[in-house]
C-alpha cells in the first residue's frame, strides 16, 4: 500500500446516501434492523440445513453457501454505512478502500456462479429426475462451491490488478456510501478510458452471461414442465417468478453500474443498496419461507430451542424430580 503515499492520498470520504441530519438517524435504524434480520436469518437457514439431516441435499447445500455468501456480502460495507450515519467525517483509509472493492468483487461474482449452480440443480431436478442423485453428486455439489469461489477470486484479483497501480493524486470524494470501483477510478489522476473499458470486458461480461445462463435455465424448465401438466406448471411458475424476481434485483443494478461505468449516476448508489443489503434479505424470504421443507426443520429447531429453555428454567431439585 506504499502506491497510497507516492499518489498523495491516504483516504477517501464517502458522501454516504444522504447529508441531511433528519434522513441519517431514520437510515441509522432503519439499516440497523435490516443488517440484524439478514445476518440471523441466513444464520438461521445455515443452522437449519446443517442440523436437520432431512435437509442434506444439493438443493439446500447450495442454500447454505448461498446464504453464506450472503452474510459477507452483506457485511463487507454496510457495518461502516451504518456507523458512518452518526458520524459527521466520513473517510476510510486507502487500504480500507482496496478491501472493500476487492470484497464487493470476491462476494457478487461468487453468488453469481453459485445462482447459476442453483438453477443448474433445479435443471436437472425437474428435466432429469431419474439420474437426479447421480449428476448432483456430493463431489459435484462441492465442486460446483469452489467454483463460484474461485470465479469471484480471480474476478476480484484481475479487478485490483489494475486498480492499486492508478495514481490518486488530489480528488479523493467518493459520492457512495463504500468503494465503488467505477466511481473510484474516475478519481485517478489519468484517462480512465482504458479502466473503463477493462471494467466493462471484465464485471460487465460476467454479469451479462450469468445473467444470461440463469434465464436461458428458467425459460428451459417452464418449457419442459409445460409439457408435464398444468397443475406442476403453476407450481413452477409461481417458485420460479419468485428466483427471477430476486435474479433481477441482483443482476439488474449490477449490470447497470458495470456495463455503463463511464457515467455515474446519482442512482448508482441506490441500486447498489440492491445487490449489497436487498438481496440478500431476500434469498432468505424466497428460498426459504416459500419452502415447505425448510419451515417444518425451521420450527422444529425453534420448538427444541423453546423446550431446551423452559427446561433450564425450571429450579434444579425439580428437574431432579423430573427425572
Amino acid at each position: 500500500m506504499d502506491k497510497a503515499n507516492l499518489s498523495g492520498v491516504s483516504e477517501f470520504v464517502l458522501l454516504g446516501l444522504s447529508s441531511s441530519q433528519e434522513l441519517q438517524l431514520f437510515f441509522f435504524a432503519f439499516f440497523s434492523v435490516l443488517y440484524v434480520v439478514i445476518v440471523l436469518g441466513n444464520l438461521l437457514i445455515i443452522l437449519t440445513v446443517t442440523s436437520d439431516t432431512s435437509l442434506h441435499s444439493p438443493m439446500y447445500f447450495l442454500l447454505g453457501n448461498l446464504s453464506f455468501v450472503d452474510i459477507c456480502q452483506a457485511s463487507f460495507a454496510t457495518p461502516k454505512m451504518i456507523a458512518d450515519f452518526l458520524s459527521e467525517h466520513k473517510t476510510i483509509s486507502f487500504s480500507g478502500c482496496i478491501a472493500q472493492i476487492f470484497f464487493i468483487h470476491l462476494f457478487t461474482g461468487g453468488e453469481m456462479v453459485l445462482l447459476v449452480s442453483m438453477a443448474y440443480d433445479r435443471y436437472v431436478a425437474i428435466c432429469k429426475p431419474l439420474h437426479y442423485l447421480v449428476i448432483m453428486s456430493q463431489r459435484t455439489c462441492t465442486v460446483l462451491v469452489v467454483i463460484s469461489w474461485t470465479v469471484g477470486l480471480v474476478h476480484t484479483l484481475s479487478q485490483l490488478s489494475f486498480t492499486v497501480n492508478l495514481p490518486f493524486c488530489g480528488p479523493n470524494v467518493v459520492d457512495s456510501f463504500f468503494c465503488d470501483l467505477p466511481r473510484v477510478t474516475k478519481l485517478a489522476c489519468l484517462d480512465s478510458y482504458i479502466i473503463e473499458i477493462l471494467i466493462v470486458v471484465n464485471s460487465g461480461i460476467l454479469s451479462l452471461s450469468t445473467f444470461s445462463v440463469l434465464v436461458s435455465s428458467y425459460v428451459i424448465i417452464l418449457v419442459t414442465v409445460w409439457f408435464k401438466s398444468s397443475a406442476a406448471m403453476a407450481k413452477a411458475f409461481s417458485t420460479l417468478a419468485a428466483h427471477i424476481t430476486v435474479v433481477i434485483l441482483f443482476f439488474g443494478p449490477c449490470i447497470f453500474i458495470y456495463v455503463w461505468p463511464f457515467t455515474t449516476y446519482p442512482v448508482d448508489k441506490v441500486l447498489a443498496i440492491f445487490y449489497t443489503i436487498f438481496t440478500p434479505i431476500l434469498n432468505p424470504i424466497i428460498y426459504t419461507l416459500r419452502n415447505r421443507d425448510m419451515k417444518a426443520a425451521m420450527r422444529k429447531i425453534v420448538a427444541h430451542y423453546l423446550r431446551s429453555k423452559k427446561v433450564s428454567e425450571i429450579p434444579l431439585v425439580a428437574r431432579n424430580s423430573l427425572y
